[in-house]
């Protein structure tokens, strides 16, 4: 068995403790010189974990413009930061972004099928959403990150660093 440093076992412990995300995608307008702009898009998600597939799991409304956004354009990104303590300061509060890629899977894959039991798994009460036609799954494959565990703990985390805090049994 492999030792665990301190920054990897408070990586696990915050992501392991969080069922929400802020969700930042690309907008889906197109600019054409800076003073255009569009404003970027950031939504609260909940999200589960497929250990098989690797991929963290969103159930979201094809609706949504979010949605839509990470159709056009996949890069996608997440913030999951420790819950606020009263009194206690904010400065310092352990986060992690993690930077991935969207996909949707066709409904009924495998893929699609390890998603929604994973999803199910964590929020069972979302069951009848899941028979909505606007619905689907989305498969976030991540790729990088960054770890804020405190002051003066911070640190870049690959692929491999955030499957490996993901995986509770790993």
């Amino acid at each position: 068995m492999s030792h665990e440093s301190r920054l990897q076992q408070s990586l696990r412990q915050l992501l392991l403790s969080q069922r929400t995300a802020a969700l930042a995608v690309q907008p889906l307008a197109d600019f054409i010189n800076a003073s255009a702009l569009p404003a970027p898009q950031i939504s609260m998600v909940p999200w589960a974990w497929d250990a098989e597939f690797a991929t963290l799991i969103i159930h979201v409304s094809g609706l949504a413009s979010h949605t839509q956004a990470m159709e056009k354009h996949p890069a996608v990104g997440l913030l999951m930061t420790a819950t606020e303590q009263a009194g206690q300061g904010v400065h310092a509060l352990e986060r992690v972004s993690i930077q991935g890629v969207a996909s949707t899977p066709p409904q009924g894959s495998v893929l699609w099928q390890g998603a929604r039991k994973a999803y199910l798994a964590r929020f069972p009460e979302a069951e009848p959403m899941t028979a909505l036609g606007d619905f689907r799954f989305v498969c976030i494959t991540p790729q990088s990150g960054r770890h804020v565990a405190g002051f003066g703990a911070a640190r870049d985390v690959d692929a491999q660093d955030l499957i490996a805090a993901l995986n509770p049994a790993a």
